[in-house]
């Protein structure tokens, strides 16, 4: 008999694991998260959230929280490939300042790190009555037809959970991968690197308010150096060979010289904070579900971090999962709704490796190149323009594209709603803030017919674009779903026997 019960179990407290908390508990859902680390990431990585991100964590309330967390790198990118800081530079990837295209989103992108982002995540989860316990371990994991059954150590002995479902959060060497009998494949390991976080000061050499990233390709080392939002606090990171050498091989006083070649600062006396050694990697997962576990996050698929991906991604997949989920132990879907995760995330993860490891190419490792690399994949077409496939989505076009622009969106099903101004209940807001539930949007008054389990709101539209961004025209009505994606439209009005898809997309 099981100690405790809980509708799902997360096995990960990392961006992943607390985002698929944080949702499921704001939905009311039983979640009990567990993580063998001491508490969360220390790290000042996984720097940057995209719109889309950023339009998931004003969902849970804490947006303007994570952009504290870039406060002072409002000044733009500037991503280089060079010798330096100050030597010669082999191509500017990226040299701007922020642009915030209003059209696009109500939120602007992000510049958080991880060890900012985590705790934020953390206490909104608990806040909204999420368990997540530290130090505890994952011991073994079996399922049947009724639920899973987890077997957890920590310092207060093992306990046994039983748990209706389990989101395997638990990152690239996590156990429940392998406890579901999931293969990975990909690139595999790419490179080994030494992570030197240190404390300098170098407002002489890059610009305090922007976020600056250089990929190193020097005579002593090939690396990359990046300044955080934290005061001082920059990171230089380092590539060797682990059949030659270790983390043991670079003391503090190598990692100063190569923080002084890196920054071109011969006399700078950094003062090294942390020195740890990581893979880089590129790996999907031959699939994301096995029965009633899913994988999630670095679980599901590693991605070098060329592509700032990873991170975001890992929200992503923590939200999709929770409102799929809440949907069924709700009882307001069934079991086939669940299908639509791995096949709407799945390629989508596939389109992130790739391009990140396309990047790292070009970036990291020039003679990889080749006709076996994929191609480069647009950053604003992927966050903002991916198209979902799945039984929760009717298409009724053949175009196979995966992503569209998102600055001309078309309103086809599979797509991510278009953000348009409205005005509702007297107040005008984002039309993205109205995707709580499964909502069907018009502009025709002949469509507003209360239907269980959808919600019609009554809009009108000011700015004269929502029925143009939606395809719907005067006459016509789209169904988003919860994640505001778009699943079912019609461009004509309602007959008697015309009939909304609700149930078939809900799979019931």
């Amino acid at each position: 008999m099981a100690d405790e019960h809980v509708q799902v179990l997360v096995v990960g407290a990392g961006l992943a694991g607390l985002s698929a908390a944080l949702f499921l508990a704001q939905q009311g859902i039983e979640v009990l998260a567990v993580s063998k680390h001491r508490g969360t990431s220390p790290h000042p990585k996984a720097t940057g959230q995209t719109h889309r991100t950023m339009e998931l964590l004003r969902r849970a309330g804490v947006a303007d929280e994570v952009l504290a967390g870039g406060a002072g790198l409002d000044g733009g990118l500037v991503i280089k490939i060079a010798e330096s800081l100050r030597g010669r530079v082999f191509h500017t990837i990226v040299q701007e300042d922020h642009e915030w295209d209003a059209s696009l989103s109500p939120e602007r992108p992000g510049m958080a790190s991880q060890d900012h982002v985590e705790p934020v995540l953390l206490r909104r989860a608990r806040e909204l009555g999420a368990q997540v316990v530290f130090e505890t371990e994952l011991v073994s994991l079996a399922q049947d037809d009724d639920g899973v059954t987890a077997r957890l150590r920590s310092a207060g002995g093992e306990r046994t959970v039983r748990a209706e479902y389990v989101i395997g959060a638990d990152g690239h060497r996590g156990v429940v991968r392998s406890f579901a009998g999931i293969g990975r494949r990909g690139h595999g390991p790419l490179s080994h690197h030494v992570g030197v976080v240190f404390d300098a000061d170098l407002s002489a050499r890059i610009a305090s308010d922007k976020l600056t990233l250089f990929y190193l390709r020097n005579p002593a080392f090939t690396g990359a150096f990046v300044a955080t939002n934290t005061e001082r606090r920059n990171v230089l990171t380092i590539e060797y060979d682990p059949a030659r050498e270790s983390v043991a091989d670079y003391p503090l006083r190598r990692c100063a010289e190569l923080v002084r070649i890196a920054t071109d600062a011969p006399d700078l006396e950094p003062e090294i904070v942390e020195v740890t050694a990581w893979e880089m990697g590129a790996w999907l997962s031959d699939r994301f579900r096995a029965g009633r576990v899913f994988l999630a996050g670095d679980a599901a698929k590693v991605t070098p971090p060329t592509g700032g991906l990873g991170g975001n991604t890992a929200i992503g997949d923590g939200f999709d999962l929770a409102w799929k989920l809440a949907e069924v132990l709700k009882g307001e879907a069934g079991e086939g709704l669940l299908d639509s995760y791995e096949a709407e995330r799945r390629p989508y993860a596939q389109l992130v490796v790739d391009g990140s490891y396309a990047n790292y190419v070009q970036r990291f490792a020039p003679h990889l190149a080749g006709p076996d690399v994929p191609d480069e994949v647009d950053h604003l077409h992927l966050t903002l323009g991916y198209r979902c496939r799945s039984s929760a989505v009717l298409i009724e076009d053949t175009d196979p594209a995966p992503m569209e622009n998102p600055a001309d969106p078309t309103g086809r099903p599979g797509f991510r709603a278009p953000h348009v101004v409205v005005d509702h209940d007297g107040t005008q807001k984002s039309t993205l803030d109205l995707f709580t539930t499964w909502t069907l949007l018009t502009l025709n008054p002949a469509w507003r017919v209360p239907t269980p389990g959808l919600d019609i709101p009554t809009i009108t539209d000011p700015t004269d674009t929502l029925a143009k961004r939606y395809g719907i025209g005067p006459t016509g009505a789209t169904l988003v779903r919860p994640d505001g994606v778009i699943a079912w439209r019609t461009t004509t009005s309602p007959t008697p026997t015309s009939t909304i898809p609700l149930p078939a997309l809900k799979s019931l």
